[in-house]
Parts: C-alpha cells; structure tokens; sequence
C-alpha cells in the first residue's frame, strides 16, 4: 500500500491505521514535509520514504519500495473500511478483474455533501473511472504492463484506471472508503465541486494539465 504525503501530519495516521492488516506494508512517499508527517507515519508503523513533490511521482517511488502481489494507493485525508484487505484479496480471485476501488463517502454527513456523493456515485456507475479518493488498487503485473503509474501534473488516477480497463474489468467494491470534506468545507461545497468537473472537461478537451494544476493549486 503507498499514501503520498505532503504536510498531512494531523491526517496520516489515521490512514495508517485503518489500514492496519495482517500482511498489509504501508509505505509513505512523502514529498517534502515541513510538519511532522514523517515521524507520526514511521511511529504509526508505516515505512517511509523521500520522494520529488507531486503525487503521481510519490506514488510511483512508493511502488518500487513494495513487494506484494496487489497495490493500493490511499490518499492521506482517506479510511479504508473494516475487513478492507479480505474484500480486495476476494475480488482478485476473480482473474478478469485487473483492479479496483471502494465506494465514496464523506466523513460529513450534512445534506449539500450527500449530494456530492450521489453525483459522485452516478458519475461513476456511468463511466466506471473512479478517483483517487476511493483508494484504487491494481494488480502488480497489471501496473507493470501498463508502464506504473501516469506521471502527469493532475488526474493521474483517472488515467491509471483507464490504462487498467485496457487490461481487464475495474470493479467497485460495496464498501466505503471515508474521505474527509476539509477541502469542499475551506473552498466552499459549490465551488469545490464546480471546480472538480471543469478541471475534467478542460483536461478531457485538451487543455495543457500543468496549466490546470496552476489553477486548482491557486
């Protein structure tokens, strides 16, 4: 398993240890952190290493610091639900399936963020390529076919899933991974959201990612 990390020392243990599971390597590719990041993750239990900024390259060191057989990449501010590793490890025996994710909840449970999550749910069921929140995970020899992980600017999970349907079915789990709402609460939900899917359609249409990265970092 590989969290990227950036300054995420009030939210990386707590992903750390829901994915405490007999078997399970947690390594944390940290990108620079100014905080504690690093010590909470390695007392936490998690291995931890240096790597350039930038999620997509945080998440291909980590990969070359794992040895198992199935990779799943867990955002810092995400929990993985109980029983997380017996879900995935059944899923798998199924030798069509290249990969996977869970299904997506907030940790707030207020109204304008339930909706979130049911277009968040619709997009999906439409066009089966989840994000990175709701903990993708692949096969190892699928991850390799495929070149390991995009290494783009933003929306390296959307092109990790669609170069994993290349190979095989991408399934949704009927678990939940919880992800917090901190972003949609600082920026505002609307805005947030609006925000999300612009992204996509400019990316979708061409536009150049550093740029978009530009914007969404602003």
């Amino acid at each position: 398993m590989v969290i990227p990390t950036l300054d995420e020392a009030e939210r990386v243990v707590g992903a750390i240890e829901s994915a405490a599971a007999p078997g399970v390597d947690v390594v944390v590719a940290d990108g620079g952190s100014s905080d504690d990041t690093r010590t909470r993750a390695a007392a936490a239990g998690a291995r931890v290493v240096d790597s350039e900024v930038g999620r997509a390259r945080q998440l291909a060191r980590g990969v070359r610091e794992t040895q198992s057989d199935a990779i799943l990449f867990l955002h810092a501010d995400t929990r993985l639900p109980l029983g997380f590793d017996a879900a995935v490890r059944a899923c798998l025996e199924d030798s069509g399936v290249v990969g996977g994710a869970f299904r997506f909840r907030f940790d707030d449970r207020s109204l304008a963020l339930r909706l979130v999550e049911w277009g968040a749910r619709l997009r999906v069921a439409l066009s089966n390529l989840p994000y990175g929140d709701r903990a993708i995970f692949v096969r190892r020899s699928v991850l390799e076919r495929i070149g390991g992980v995009p290494q783009v600017p933003l929306m390296e999970d959307l092109d990790l899933v669609k170069a994993m349907r290349r190979h095989g079915r991408v399934a949704i789990l009927p678990l939940h991974a919880t992800t917090s709402a901190r972003r949609f609460r600082r920026a505002g939900i609307l805005r947030t959201a609006l925000r999300h899917r612009l992204v996509v359609i400019a990316a979708s249409l061409g536009v150049d990612r550093e740029r978009l990265a530009a914007w969404v970092r602003r």
